[in-house]
């Protein structure tokens, strides 16, 4: 794991909002004021903005290979479009790209990414191990998903043949992945079968059965477009929600991405449950998809946390743009200007996602006892915007000055420590003009 951790106490002074932080041993001990110390390790951040450390609950990392393509598609156009160059990808592949968009993402604020992958091409699941190692080397905490797809074009799914997988070789690599990696704290894996136009009803149940029976998370596209409604209506006669229900995953150790065509009655059952939302409001208008009711969600007691998505549908590729964009969209769905706010966009940044991926109780909030997951902002355009959380959420894009991740030191003056984020991106430029000469 990259980045340097001090074993004193390291606090850094001055920030404009909440003020000092206090760091030992890669948890905050203090948050305000800190009356100095004999010692201590000392930065300055006088101006600066603090807060937790954001978390990342849905993307994919792969998709940096093939930005920019299937522009004006729409959701199984998109797929239908990509399916057949993600094939194509190797995991040297994988890991370029995963490096590249970890330290992005980084720079971004995140300091917990979950990965959706789901591509396994040639059944090769190092793939796996290609990103778990590029996490370690930008510095970040990682859930990874071991996604899957067993339904393709021959027996009625939305993949082709050649990129599914059947259930055992599934299972198998499941259990080896969570044998070698889950650790709960730096790594954690999640059982996360790709969409209900992807898999079977034996895959969804199996997957929900070895996810509890290793004590893993459970996550799944849900709800996305219209077209994923008529999908199952047609296929199994019943809404989405419905769907999943029968499948034995309606629980607190779920959480979905995008959660957009939901009625007030799903929203309550989905609430009452403590299913979570990844909601990613950048990708959901790339493709068209609708708008996601989060005002709802969060009122029927869904934890809601934000998410990037694949940069093959959010080019961007970082997390801190998608708090203002999700709290444009809502104003925009709800048609109220309160409708939410700033605080509450920053909220789903951080505990929200925490909350998601089970990390609730240790991640996503700026108090003593939490880990030590901290970005720091420059602010010195801010200045004149009389509230902190306002001038971040509402003021220009902008990356982190520092970041720290269980009290590593992971950005520093905004420049990663642990990885060449030029040279990674010039290796990455290589292999994706490789897919493109291909096509």
């Amino acid at each position: 794991m990259n980045g340097t951790r001090n074993t004193g106490r390291l606090v850094l002074r001055g920030g404009r909002w909440p003020g000092d932080v206090a760091i030992e041993d890669g948890r905050i001990t203090a948050v305000g004021h800190v009356a100095p110390e004999a010692g201590e390790v000392v930065i300055r951040c006088d101006g600066d903005i603090i807060t937790a450390g954001f978390v990342n609950t849905h993307h994919h990392l792969y998709q940096w290979m093939t930005r920019g393509r299937a522009d004006g598609c729409d959701l199984f156009s998109w797929l239908v479009t990509l399916y057949p160059v993600w094939g194509r990808l190797d995991a040297t592949d994988v890991g370029a790209a995963a490096r590249v968009g970890l330290a992005e993402l980084a720079l971004s604020g995140a300091t917990t990414v979950f990965d959706h992958h789901y591509v396994v091409p040639r059944g090769d699941d190092t793939v796996f191990d290609a990103i778990v190692e590029a996490a370690g080397q930008v510095g970040v905490r990682l859930a990874l998903s071991r996604g899957s797809m067993d339904l393709g074009e021959s027996d009625g799914g939305l993949p082709p043949d050649h990129l599914v997988e059947n259930r055992d070789d599934i299972g198998a690599s499941t259990e080896r992945l969570a044998a070698q990696y889950h650790d709960g704290e730096w790594t954690s894996i999640v059982v996360a079968p790709c969409s209900p136009f992807s898999v079977s009803t034996e895959l969804m149940v199996e997957a929900a059965e070895l996810a509890r029976r290793l004590g893993l998370r459970l996550h799944t596209h849900l709800v996305e477009t219209l077209e994923e409604q008529q999908h199952c209506l047609a296929r199994f006669g019943r809404r989405p929600v419905e769907v999943l229900e029968g499948w034995g995953w309606m629980g607190d150790d779920v959480w979905l991405a995008h959660g957009i065509h939901l009625d007030d009655a799903e929203m309550a059952r989905l609430g009452a449950a403590g299913v979570g939302v990844a909601h990613c409001p950048s990708s959901n208008a790339r493709i068209a998809a609708g708008m996601c009711p989060v005002v709802g969600l969060r009122a029927a007691g869904s934890p809601v946390g934000l998410g990037v998505d694949g940069v093959a549908s959010n080019e961007v590729g970082g997390l801190f743009p998608e708090l203002r964009q999700a709290l444009y969209t809502a104003r925009q769905r709800e048609a109220r200007a309160d409708a939410l706010m700033p605080t509450d966009v920053l909220e789903m940044a951080a505990a929200g996602g925490a909350a998601c991926l089970g990390r609730g109780a240790e991640l996503g909030r700026l108090e003593v006892g939490m880990a030590a997951d901290i970005a720091v902002w420059p602010a010195d355009d801010l200045a004149d915007i009389a509230d902190p959380v306002t001038a971040l959420v509402l003021g220009p894009d902008r990356r982190v000055r520092h970041l720290f991740v269980g009290g590593r030191h992971t950005v520093a003056d905004g420049e990663l420590l642990g990885l060449d984020l030029g040279a990674a991106h010039r290796e990455l430029a290589r292999r994706a003009a490789r897919l493109h000469d291909a096509r």
